[in-house]
């Protein structure tokens, strides 16, 4: 048969994945000749054989490719038969526009984990072993295509043994561009307190011993010990300032982690994949340390997920603090230099290395609702892939403040970064603003217009002030709303329920529980909670019986909340005078709508949490307490029209919460009707507006909806309504993913825009 010819050239994740030695032994497999090459786009092949060869060796290569590998365009023409004698993996091509999607962190592939394990093997017990399939990547990525020289691991010359495996296109090791051993890679030490190097001792028996390691792991530092020393915990707790929030840990293996917590068929599997994200996990053993997840039942849990960690797992330890390296609310520390300065009051002891970290990545979290995975914290595993979506102009979209992220968009991709912490702290904010002009440079992005929320307080809006760019304003909620539908791979006009803390709204009030009718173009309000003020502002948040009282003042008065001054645990009469003078003088009141705020208020009442120490603390807590036996109904509410829009009324839900409250009903059981009630408020809603709606389906956004009891219960009523809820699965439903919603929508207004201030 006569011999033929096709030039095939694939975009996707399709470097260091192993792509290119998959594609050497599929062609030697089929007879075919040519040759195979990275580039600035992706993977081009030229390939050369019989016809029907040819066809089962792109059947094949689409339909199987490795593992972390992810083909989403194809383009396959008719070439010109050059004669080639065999086939070839050849020299990386740097041309071109750079449309190639830099890999993200893999967690420890099996076989790498059995090197590591098996006495005899040259690479036992080396913390650095990896391969195609595993291993780091975007943390130490420097530039693009992904070639070693471009890595991190520049300054690792490999030994003879390494390069014969690296230039093997029949070795799983094969242009593993961190491919390393005992002889020529990265290598540990152990340090002090004070930074003197110390030897004869090992990092197991440091944690055995009771000592707090600062570890340098695959994206920055952990702060690690052992998580069943009530001591050391305590004491990593009071030097981290970490004063209520839990912590996670990472088990020894599957089996560990199930001694500890129940796990799903789905969390196992999403504990055991390339991400290995921190699981959220329902706990079955009480007697933790108290300081290890004070106010929760639940434990966030994670598994080794490189070398380095499976070698801490020595001297009997099954569990350990696995928790960011930084001071509470200061960014992820993953320089040296750093770890020593800010980490040497905490830690007795440095486990670092000599593999520089370029880009910083703390661990993802994700929990299993409704049988679905939503992700909390959107970083390692996951960043920097790409969510597809409808070709537009290419913008930077800037996030918000809380749980910051940015997203650039490019074609029919939009790229968001990892997660980059609260932007009201100096440093993480600088960090924002480098990882974005990387992220620029890397993706070859060159944006037409800048996305910002309406938040001017924001300082990822003043900073997209400042880039000399066109400029898209978009509403927070609205963002949200579009962040679902992209996520869902929808563009249709949709109902979006938006329930979280804190979002300006287009009045200049304080937006939190909306009811939403919109696409990427534009929305209207169509339902919110109704307005309460805010005593104290911001302070609210942090004390939140302001938020009950009030409520109650609204609904009853200022003698009916006098009198109820008994419930205010922690208040005393004269500061809840203060409050109502506030009130009723306007003095640094905002008014809310605020799903957030209602829940706070309710945990307030309770005594569940009277003081918040971290985001959301009172909401979790008071979904914690909740009694899962609880199903009843919940408390009754109304919907009141004023023009036009639907306002949910709470006086009724408060008359009778109250009323359970001085019956002794206990806490667990009100939280429970609680939780039913605010489910029951969104689906009367959603029945009350459906004529108003193009279709069924429901955007359920916002930080309210990663409150797993809430969404059961929403979805569960909103099914049996005939409608359809659509959930957040690729990026987080808070305020991480918002930043996916500023860029469709900004993207869509960017080819309308009539002047620089456009706004949604």
């Amino acid at each position: 048969m006569p011999m033929e010819a096709r030039r095939i050239e694939i975009k996707g994740v399709v470097q260091g994945v192993g792509f290119r030695p998959f594609v050497y032994r599929l062609a030697k497999k089929n007879k075919i000749k040519g040759w195979v090459l990275n580039n600035a786009r992706g993977v081009s092949i030229h390939a050369e054989g019989e016809s029907d060869a040819l066809r089962m060796f792109i059947e094949e290569l689409m339909a199987r490719p490795p593992g972390q590998a992810s083909i989403m365009e194809q383009r396959i023409e008719r070439g010109d038969v050059k004669g080639f004698g065999d086939f070839r993996i050849v020299e990386s091509e740097d041309d071109g526009e750079r449309e190639v999607l830099i890999p993200p962190d893999a967690a420890m592939c099996p076989k790498c984990r059995r090197e590591v394990l098996e006495e005899g093997n040259r690479r036992f017990g080396y913390a650095f072993t990896n391969c195609t399939g595993c291993g780091p990547r975007f943390t130490i990525i420097k530039g693009v295509p992904y070639d070693r020289p471009k890595t991190t691991m520049a300054n690792f010359p490999m030994c003879p043994e390494c390069d014969r495996e690296y230039h093997d296109p029949l070795n799983r090791r094969f242009h593993a561009q961190p491919n390393a051993c005992p002889e020529c890679g990265p290598q540990l030490k152990i340090h002090d307190g004070c930074g003197r190097a110390v030897s004869g001792v090992s990092a197991p028996e440091l944690l055995a011993g009771g000592n707090i390691l600062a570890v340098k792991s695959l994206g920055g530092y952990h702060l690690v010990c052992d998580a069943l020393n009530p001591v050391a915990v305590k004491r990593l707790r009071s030097g981290k300032k970490r004063e209520a929030k839990p912590f996670a840990v990472m088990a020894k293996d599957i089996k560990t982690a199930r001694k500890y917590c129940r796990i799903s068929p789905e969390e196992e599997k999403i504990l055991k994949s390339a991400q290995a994200p921190i699981v959220i996990l329902p706990r079955i053993q009480e007697n933790l340390p108290l300081d290890l997840a004070p106010g929760v039942k639940t434990l966030g849990v994670m598994l080794p997920y490189t070398p380095l960690h499976l070698l801490l797992f020595k001297e009997g330890m099954e569990l350990l603090v696995m928790t960011s390296g930084n001071i509470s609310s200061n960014p992820l520390v993953y320089r040296d230099e750093d770890a020593f300065s800010e980490l040497r009051d905490i830690a007795d002891y440095f486990l670092v290395h000599n593999r520089e970290i370029y880009n910083r990545c703390d661990d993802s979290v994700v929990r299993v609702i409704n049988n679905k995975a939503q992700i909390f914290r959107r970083a390692r595993g996951y960043v920097p892939l790409p969510v597809e979506i409808p070709r537009q102009p290419s913008v930077l979209a800037c996030g918000g403040d809380l749980k910051g992220t940015f997203c650039l968009t490019k074609g029919g991709r939009a790229f968001l970064s990892q997660h980059m912490g609260d932007l009201d702290n100096c440093k993480n904010f600088n960090e924002y603003v480098q990882t974005a002009q990387r992220m620029k440079e890397y993706l070859d992005i060159h944006p037409e217009a800048v996305v910002v929320d309406l938040h001017p307080g924001y300082s990822s809006r003043r900073w997209g002030l400042e880039q000399g760019m066109p400029v898209i304003q978009v509403q927070h909620h609205h963002a949200h709303l579009a962040s679902c539908l992209a996520d869902n791979g929808l563009c249709e006009k949709a109902l979006g329920v938006i329930c979280d803390g804190t979002g300006m709204g287009t009045d200049g009030h304080i937006w939190g529980m909306e009811f939403l009718l919109g696409d990427f173009a534009a929305f209207e309000r169509l339902a919110h909670l109704e307005y309460v003020p805010m005593p104290g502002g911001e302070r609210a948040v942090s004390e939140p019986l302001r938020m009950a009282a009030s409520y109650l003042h609204k609904h009853f008065g200022k003698d009916y909340l006098l009198k109820a001054s008994h419930l205010f645990f922690g208040l005393s009469r004269k500061e809840l005078e203060v409050i109502i003078g506030q009130i009723e003088a306007g003095i640094n009141t905002p008014l809310t709508s605020s799903c957030g705020r209602l829940f706070d208020a309710v945990s307030a009442l309770l005594g569940v949490c009277t003081r918040v120490l971290y985001e959301g603390q009172a909401a979790i807590e008071l979904e914690e307490i909740a009694d899962a036996d609880f199903n009843g109904a919940g408390y009754p509410f109304d919907l009141e029209a004023s023009g036009g829009v639907l306002i949910i009324s709470t006086k009724k839900m408060w008359r009778e919460c109250i009323a359970d409250i001085s019956k002794g009903i206990p806490a667990g059981q009100i939280s429970a009707r609680f939780h039913r009630t605010v489910a029951e408020m969104i689906a009367a809603t959603c029945r009350a507006l459906k004529d108003r709606l193009p279709s069924k389906k429901v955007a359920l956004s916002g930080g309210a909806m990663q409150n797993k009891l809430l969404v059961e219960n929403v979805a569960g009523l909103l099914e049996m309504e005939s409608f359809t809820p659509l959930v957040h699965s690729r990026v987080p439903a808070n305020d991480g993913g918002l930043s996916l919603g500023q860029a469709v929508i900004g993207g869509r207004l960017a080819n309308v825009r009539s002047g620089s201030g456009q706004n949604s």
